[in-house]
């Protein structure tokens, strides 16, 4: 590759194959040296986002709710780790005024069954808090996101610089045979 990029006086290779075999070569090398600094910074950029959220969480507090009806049993195959489904229940604000709305509830629960949920300083449901495991998920996530996208995106680069140098070379083959093919063929 690195033979391509230099000068030389084939003249079967014209400027648009060496500007190719240049952006071919550049491409891996621009993703090798961002993407680690990009990945880390929105790692960063996720974490700090996770830790203001947890800081935010302790504010809330768990409290008992009462389902009001039954919760229906996991669909057969699925473990418990499966998504628990949704089930009306009542609770308590910290006023002391009854509160209602949809829980989580384990699979199979019985109405009358008690559940905690975390609500805020007005009663309100929230989801249950962040733990440090997941603002580090989080962390993983968007670096392996931003990764991803920084490799599609070279890819949408390369695939486009090499569709606009052929379209060129397509170009000038094309006049340089108007040129020279009327020579061969005998018609003018």
């Amino acid at each position: 590759m690195i033979r391509h990029l230099l000068p030389d006086r084939n003249p079967l290779r014209r400027t648009a194959d060496r500007v190719e075999a240049a952006v071919m070569a550049g491409l891996p090398v621009v993703f090798l040296a961002a993407v680690p600094l990009a990945a880390l910074a929105a790692a960063g950029w996720a974490a700090t986002d996770g830790l203001r959220a947890g800081q935010a969480q302790p504010r809330w507090r768990q409290v008992p709710a009462v389902l009001l009806q039954d919760a229906p049993q996991p669909a057969h195959g699925l473990s418990q780790a499966s998504l628990e489904p949704l089930v009306r229940a009542r609770w308590t604000d910290p006023g002391g005024a009854p509160r209602e709305g949809e829980v989580y509830a384990p699979g199979g629960a019985r109405a009358g069954t008690t559940v905690i949920v975390w609500t805020d300083r007005s009663g309100r449901l929230e989801p249950a808090p962040l733990a440090r495991g997941d603002v580090a998920a989080l962390a993983a996530l968007a670096a392996a996101a931003l990764a991803a996208a920084a490799a599609a995106a070279v890819a949408v680069t390369g695939f486009l610089a090499r569709r606009a140098l052929d379209r060129r070379r397509l170009a000038a083959w094309d006049a340089e045979w108007s040129r020279t093919g009327p020579q061969w063929t005998g018609r003018l």
